[in-house]
């Protein structure tokens, strides 16, 4: 439900030159300085990497918070509102304290002519929200690269780790795994332990850069593996099999990252149990991440680059090898959306093209153009129902997928 208040929130943060993105600390140091530095006050775990950042920071999260920690969470972007953005044991902020932030941080930045972004707002409020409510741990997601992102003017967190590395953002990161490894690695600070998986693409960059900052790497160990039986999925490492609630084969190497980092917080005297592992495994939920709807036989998937659509593919063949698929797809003019909808789409299936209320979204004629002339593929326009969960296809598979402000108009009701 929109309330007023909530309305106030959003007519501030998409207010004109509000959202946009504009990479650069100087700001966020302007800004934080004026809130006396809250970022440096908590225990911050911070997270950069191209995919798996937002499961790696839900599981850390949710491990902390089943080991009885007051933990907090800051991830983006947000499917249906803002507030999915700041959370405390997996509670999200309420509408009347996020705009009690929000006019707070936006009020000091124009009385001292600091001109923030809507990702800065929001960062310098979760921080300062995090700091006033006496968390004892903040796990943080960074936003976009990591070198010049907002989050990144924490000064000494506890840890930090970097998940994948694959090419996206281009236009802002660079054009290779190198170039984006070298941004990514930039939350890497002097004599922080940072953990990355034994196969990132971008670890030689990254232990280059941890080298020179005499920050201790860890790499993750192959341990895991992803088990479906009887329709319950599950992880299993250790010699034990646990439930696990994270669907998808490339959860294997964001939960072999999330337990190195608990590693090293249990050698920094963080006390973490197998049990408290075990019981998170069980709970963690992130939404759009191959969330599955058994009773609507519906995947939702936030994918949006051509790394993410090669593991859908892979994560569709291994839970859902029979089904007939039906696609709808809509995504941004900044991603390389001819190679995703060459690598998920295949003769025989439908496809739904979207055009969104993003200013940025892509036509359904322009998507359309990027698959082969020869192709057969079932193209059509969706015209989404009053409620997407409406949507059947009789007993066809349905994945809804492409950019997350898609799917967040799509069960929005935008």
């Amino acid at each position: 439900m929109i309330t007023p208040v909530y309305k106030k929130i959003t007519d501030l943060l998409c207010s004109s030159g509000k959202f946009k993105i504009n990479l650069g600390l100087g700001r966020m140091v302007a800004i934080l300085n004026l809130l006396d530095n809250p970022q440096d006050k908590i225990r911050v775990i911070h997270i950069a990497g191209t995919n798996g950042k937002g499961s790696v920071c839900t599981l850390t999260a949710e491990i902390l918070s089943a080991s009885g920690y007051k933990t907090a969470l800051y991830t983006s972007p947000h499917l249906l509102k803002y507030n999915e953005r700041l959370k405390i044991n997996g509670i999200n902020i309420s509408d009347e304290k996020l705009a009690e932030y929000i006019f707070s941080v936006d009020e000091l930045a124009k009385k001292n002519n600091i001109d923030l972004t809507e990702f800065e707002i929001l960062t310098a409020c979760a921080y300062k929200y995090f700091y006033d409510e006496k968390v004892d741990f903040a796990v943080m997601e960074t936003g976009l690269g990591g070198r010049f992102d907002a989050v990144n003017v924490v000064q000494n967190p506890l840890l930090t780790a970097i998940t994948s590395i694959s090419v996206d953002h281009k236009d802002r990161l660079g054009d290779t795994v190198e170039k984006i490894a070298f941004e990514k690695a930039g939350i890497i600070k002097n004599n922080v332990p940072v953990a990355i998986n034994h196969d990132n693409r971008g670890k030689a960059v990254i232990m280059q850069v941890a080298q020179t900052l005499e920050a201790p790497v860890f790499l993750s160990e192959n341990k895991v593996e992803i088990l479906y039986e009887n329709g319950i999925n599950y992880a299993v490492f250790d010699g034990k099999k646990h439930e696990f609630r994270l669907w998808g084969l490339h959860q294997k190497q964001n939960l072999e990252l999330v337990l190195k980092m608990v590693q090293i917080l249990k050698m920094a005297g963080v006390e973490i149990s197998d049990e408290d592992i075990a019981s998170a495994l069980k709970t963690a939920f992130i939404p759009a991440r191959f969330q599955y709807n058994k009773e609507k036989n519906i995947i939702i998937d936030g994918c949006h680059n051509e790394d993410a659509s090669i593991i859908l593919r892979k994560n569709l063949d291994f839970y859902f090898p029979d089904k007939n698929r039906v696609w709808i797809y809509g995504t941004m003019s900044t991603k390389e959306y001819g190679k995703v909808v060459n690598n998920l789409f295949q003769n025989g299936d439908t496809v739904y093209l979207v055009k969104f209320s993003n200013p940025m979204s892509v036509s359904e004629d322009d998507i359309a153009k990027t698959l082969p002339e020869n192709h057969k593929i079932n193209i059509k326009k969706f015209s989404k129902t009053a409620n997407i969960l409406n949507f059947s296809q009789n007993n066809n598979l349905i994945i809804i997928t492409g950019s997350f402000y898609m799917i967040g108009d799509l069960f929005s009701g935008n």
